[in-house]
């Protein structure tokens, strides 16, 4: 079975693969790429399946799970959020109209990825696309232990630790060297692996 997994970053996605015993990384700049890739289940760190409210069940589950570190999920995407409006407060001022939430400036940033994922998926309804919390893979893979933010110094290194015990003997080289110039964070690296493992 291939695997994929991926996650946006400003100008593109990062795209882990694991095939085997194989791992290997890309960086691409639109999804309809994964194609080429070749995948039998790709796991991606984005809303898929939005409510008419931005409440969704999965979120709430996760958020859960991963107290009390709950707001590491975002929460809210909703569909008439970027078809309707280019300005995040005009769509704020519409969701208190709605007497729904308001949509955070970060999430609010994420719309386009989250917008050409929801595309890809309506479009390409045989490919086996699925949501993965990359928090929930590092939960589980630490035993359900917390970890520290990501961003921190200590967080990062158990993350990557993890990963190189999951198989993925080239993180260091893919953090340091292989992802240099392409303009994805280490974050969004380790997030990919993650997606991958789900």
């Amino acid at each position: 079975m291939i695997a994929l997994g991926l996650d946006g970053f400003r100008d593109g996605w990062v795209a882990v693969r694991i095939y085997g015993a194989r791992r290997t990384i890309h960086f691409i700049e639109h999804v309809r790429e994964i194609v080429a890739l070749g995948f039998d289940r790709a796991g991606i760190d984005i809303p898929i399946g939005m409510t008419e409210n931005g409440v969704r069940d999965c979120d709430l589950k996760a958020r859960e799970k991963l107290r009390p570190h709950s707001s590491r999920v975002f929460t809210g995407a909703r569909r008439w959020l970027w078809q309707e409006f280019t300005d995040p407060d005009d769509a704020n001022v519409e969701a208190q109209r709605r007497g729904q939430s308001r949509v955070s400036r970060q999430l609010w940033h994420l719309g386009p990825k989250i917008m050409e994922i929801d595309a890809f998926v309506q479009t390409n309804p045989s490919l086996e696309v699925r949501e993965v919390h990359p928090e929930l893979v590092f939960l589980r893979l630490n035993d359900s232990k917390p970890l520290d933010s990501k961003k921190s110094e200590r967080g990062a290194r158990l993350r990557r630790v993890l990963l190189k015990r999951d198989g993925f003997a080239m993180i260091d080289t893919w953090l340091n060297e292989t992802r240099i110039g392409q303009g994805a964070k280490a974050d969004d690296v380790l997030d990919a692996c993650a997606c991958a493992i789900a």
